[in-house]
């Protein structure tokens, strides 16, 4: 555990949430064994949930580490002591897939994980509002909708944000303040050097995750430019000769005049198609 407070700014902690016994036989439930570097960061988090202080902890680790399931074993021991907890995701679709994985976690317990975005219709938002606050929603995923004015939450406690960059500081205060001082925790895939974590999250604890889980193959980042391209197409036609499946994520969703030289999804897409056997699918897939 990594400590970035300079300064005593915390709040009082008015939702204590220990971590009990019912904790500890859900993270046992789990169909896998989590890592030592996930251990320690649910311990730093159930320590500052329990503590004096309101927690305001930023868990750090990259693709494939397991930084959802720490969020959803928070959200759990906040769901069993009564209050509310949320997570916010910077996609729609981001925010689905939490939803889906939540939804499986927790129904066998009797939580209820309720969903909000901007592309629910009217109907389906004013139905999530009320189940919000009515408390008939435990744990609430969504995208920005979360923040609006007419989300009224009922004891909410924690509010959890996924890759957190994404976000503006005053979003994320918004969300804070509609739970007074709920315990918040922020995740990243970016390692973010001490110096930097202070300027953009401010004054926060850092958690990080290290180990991938047994059988998760270590993720590899390089940089490049357009001359890697061919490379790169044959690479894409052998993964898929494999049964895999290749995404790739532009930029822009279509063609823009003041930015006439970033890759959009539409070009690119019509572009990978002819330079791709004809064998080989390529879809869009846009979140709105």
């Amino acid at each position: 555990m990594h400590s970035l407070k300079e300064h005593d700014t915390v709040k009082y902690n008015q939702a204590k949430i220990p971590f009990t016994e019912q904790v500890t036989e859900f993270i046992e439930s789990l169909p896998y064994r989590l890592t030592g570097a996930q251990m320690d960061a649910v311990r730093d988090i159930m320590a500052d949930m329990d503590s004096e202080h309101v927690m305001n902890r930023l868990v750090q680790g990259d693709v494939g580490s397991g930084k959802t399931i720490v969020a959803a074993i928070a959200l759990f021991a906040c769901a069993t002591q009564g209050y509310q907890g949320v997570i916010m995701a910077p996609t729609e679709v981001l925010a689905n897939q939490h939803f889906k994985e939540l939804t499986g976690l927790f129904e066998p317990y009797g939580i209820h994980v309720a969903l909000l975005t901007g592309s629910m219709t009217a109907k389906e938002k004013r139905e999530a509002y009320q189940e919000i606050a009515e408390h008939r929603a435990d744990v609430i995923v969504g995208t920005h909708a979360l923040i609006q004015d007419k989300v009224e939450y009922d004891n909410l406690a924690l509010v959890v944000t996924d890759e957190q960059h994404r976000f503006g500081v005053r979003q994320r205060e918004k969300l804070s303040l509609k739970g007074g001082t709920p315990h918040v925790l922020v995740m990243s895939a970016t390692p973010i050097p001490r110096t930097l974590a202070i300027i953009m999250y401010g004054d926060l604890d850092i958690s990080v995750i290290n180990e991938l889980p047994t059988g998760r193959i270590p993720i590899k980042n390089c940089v490049v430019d357009e001359s890697y391209r061919p490379k790169a197409q044959e690479f894409i036609r052998a993964e898929v000769k494999k049964g895999h499946q290749v995404y790739v994520v532009c930029p822009m969703v279509e063609e823009s005049e003041a930015l006439d030289d970033v890759a959009n999804v539409v070009e690119y897409s019509e572009d990978l198609s002819q330079k791709l056997d004809s064998s080989i699918h390529v879809a869009i897939c846009m979140a709105r």
